[in-house]
């Protein structure tokens, strides 16, 4: 009973792998909406944390709010505590004020959405955006993270309100986190199908463009452990 009902659940939430999927998806284990299939609708507007002065969730010193909710469901994901949309404590007047506290200190460069998939909480995002470009200009710079690729938040029928939140963001990090694919060097990302992007300079020219500073870290391996190990093969055989 357990197993047909879950499929059932399945079926009705998540798109087949072969409708309206956007490129650039390289796993067929990852949930893929359809275009306009997932909406805000499914926001309770809860927030699971908010993370003072951090320098781990993009550039500089920066604040991350953690929206909660995330139907893609990424095997690995580090916050799948935070799946359930109702997970954590409703967004309040009282925190958005300590936010603009915070940001409106000197040496904070910015703050970051992350989640749960805040293109799904734009209900709570989508104002507070606003207004920290309305007091702080483009001063304080936008981070955010997102299971969409770029070209799913781009094709026809996706729900509006995700793109007039992209036009409040710098930096887009984009794509379902895949285990397969993690690579513990990448630049604030988890799995090499992600990428960082300029989000002004894509919508203008209308392709993805990548974060000018993206230096991913490279593994090394000295030529001389190939060959040692190579010997010691060579040697076991």
């Amino acid at each position: 009973m357990t197993s047909s009902v879950s499929t059932s659940i399945r079926r009705h939430d998540f798109a087949p792998t072969d409708a309206n999927r956007g490129p650039g998806i390289p796993t067929i284990r990852a949930n893929n909406p359809k275009a306009g299939q997932w909406t805000n609708a499914m926001s309770h507007n809860m927030v699971a944390d908010y993370k003072r002065f951090l320098m781990t969730d993009g550039e500089g010193i920066r604040c991350s709010l953690y929206v909660s909710g995330c139907p893609f469901r990424c095997e690995g994901c580090y916050n799948s505590s935070i799946w359930d949309f109702q997970a954590g404590h409703e967004y309040n007047d009282r925190l958005e004020a300590q936010i603009m506290d915070d940001l409106s200190l000197s040496y904070v460069q910015g703050i970051t959405f992350l989640g749960g998939e805040p293109l799904l909480n734009t209900g709570v995002l989508l104002p507070l955006a606003r207004r920290i470009r309305e007091r702080f200009g483009h001063e304080k710079d936008i981070w955010c993270w997102t299971g969409y690729t770029w070209e799913e938040l781009m094709r026809d029928g996706e729900s509006p309100d995700k793109r007039e939140l992209l036009e409040q963001i710098d930096v887009l990090v984009d794509g379902r986190y895949i285990k397969d694919l993690h690579d513990s060097l990448l630049q604030f990302r988890g799995s090499s199908n992600q990428r960082i992007i300029d989000v002004p300079r894509s919508l203008e020219r209308g392709e993805v463009v990548i974060w000018p500073k993206l230096h991913d870290q490279i593994r090394f391996i000295p030529e001389i452990y190939g060959k040692d190990r190579s010997a010691g093969e060579g040697a076991a055989s």
